[in-house]
This record gives structure tokens, sequence and C-alpha cells, in this order.
């Protein structure tokens, strides 16, 4: 899949390069987004669908 950025804890600018690195790599903190993408890649459209609809917000 791409790169994976593990949470990191500690002093403030450690913590923010790693931040800062998972933005520049375009990083979805969500797992659904991710998973999502997943279905997507794979072609699975349905379930796909089904996931992203656990995204929409809810009012």
């Amino acid at each position: 899949m791409g790169m994976i950025i593990r949470y990191t804890s500690g002093p403030e600018p450690r913590w923010r390069r790693a931040l800062e690195q998972c933005w520049i790599l375009e990083c979805n903190i969500d797992p659904l987004i991710l998973r999502a993408r997943l279905l997507h890649s794979q072609g699975d459209q349905r379930d796909a669908r089904a996931v992203e609809e656990e995204l929409q917000p809810v009012f």
C-alpha cells in the first residue's frame, strides 16, 4: 500500500516532524479511508461504497 507512519510521542520537534512527514506523504489517518481505497483498488466498488458511507457525517 504505502509507507506506514507510526504514532510518535515525545519531544515536540520529533512529533512535529513525524506529523509533517505524514502530510507530505498525504497519509490518511482514518483506517476506514485506507480500507475504502484498498477496496476500490481491488475493484470491490460495492464494499468500498459501503465503507465510505460509514465516513459520512451524521447530522
